[in-house]
């Protein structure tokens, strides 16, 4: 398959994302005064601003590949909520799987940004687990719209949509069904993917997540410890970010570590989420891992050059990949 034939068939996926949904708010403004109140600076607002957050950035990211992204996940029966919602539809992206819960909060962070410096950021949230009746209305919206999905995500971020009973429940539905499930873990699931096809974390993850300390710079001691993570789990594959290190992949018998390509880096929020999106997209196409790792690696850099989260650029990822994959 030719580069050009993979960037098209990313516009036949339909990919299901299963995980922690919520809002990223900014209000930019300025300080010229210190609060009578307190110590602190007074902001005089200039700008607000509310964006699509958490596994929110993986469906942008996986809308701006072509491909059709779907979202599962709880949210708070509130006015962030509806915001949320409202977020979703004006990016033209489904909200069929969404559950409105009376019993959560919406999650939002918000940053209070005065000049170019953050001054403080608020966060209103819960990570409380998912009751037992939303957990089961959850997978039967998820069962329901994974069966002509190519590839499932799951993007936890620990803040309680995903559950080791939901997680065993939809990798096993998963496999019934010969849909591939590429994971973005956190802490406190990151034991409770058996089985998943491929296993995406970043390198500190990797390290608590085993309890293990090992010296990534060392070629073997690296692969000793995706191999050990690999047993661990019964994963079919890992893939572990390394930051400037590049990326290391282990899957389909193949091993394969590449170097990070030299950028002006800009911000490397939100680099995990494009990274996890392309492997995701390129696993549902059965590519290669060094194809899989490779394009992932581009799509993260690329998004570093850019201030804030922002979502991939198919055209300058094409241009990229073209140069070093044709």
């Amino acid at each position: 398959m030719t580069i050009e034939q993979i960037f098209e068939g990313f516009n036949q996926l339909k990919v299901l994302i299963i995980g922690d949904l919520m809002i990223d708010a900014y209000t930019w403004g300025k300080v010229e005064r210190i609060s009578p109140e307190a110590p602190v600076p007074v902001v005089n607002v200039k700008q607000r601003e509310m964006r699509l957050g958490g596994a929110g950035n993986v469906v942008m990211n996986v809308q701006a590949l072509g491909a059709k992204a779907i979202i599962c996940s709880v949210i708070g029966k509130d006015s962030y909520g509806n915001a949320l919602l409202d977020l979703l539809a004006e990016k033209e992206l489904s909200t069929e799987g969404i559950l409105q819960s009376e019993e959560r909060i919406t999650t939002v962070k918000e940053r209070i940004i005065a000049g170019t410096q953050q001054i403080v950021r608020v966060d209103t949230e819960t990570d409380k687990l998912i009751s037992e009746n939303e957990r089961t209305l959850l997978l039967d919206k998820i069962k329901a719209l994974a069966l002509d999905a190519q590839v499932i995500i799951f993007e936890d971020y620990d803040k309680g949509v995903l559950s080791k009973e939901l997680i065993a429940e939809v990798i096993d539905f998963a496999q019934e069904h010969h849909i591939p499930t590429v994971v973005d873990p956190k802490k406190r699931n990151f034991l409770n993917y058996q089985n998943a096809t491929l296993f995406k974390p970043n390198l500190k993850e990797l390290k608590e997540g085993l309890n293990i300390q090992f010296d990534s710079k060392d070629p073997v001691e690296l692969a000793m410890a995706v191999n050990m993570l690999i047993e661990t789990l019964e994963v079919k594959g890992a893939f572990v970010t390394l930051s400037e290190q590049g990326v290391f992949i282990n899957f389909k018998d193949e091993e394969k570590h590449i170097p990070a390509h030299i950028r002006q880096i800009a911000d490397v929020s939100g680099a995990g989420d494009t990274v996890i999106s392309i492997a995701a997209c390129c696993v549902a196409l059965n590519l290669s891992p060094e194809l899989v790792a490779g394009l992932s690696n581009l799509g993260g850099g690329l998004v570093c050059e850019s201030v804030g989260v922002v979502p991939i650029n198919k055209e300058r990822l094409l241009a990229e990949a073209q140069q070093n994959y044709n």
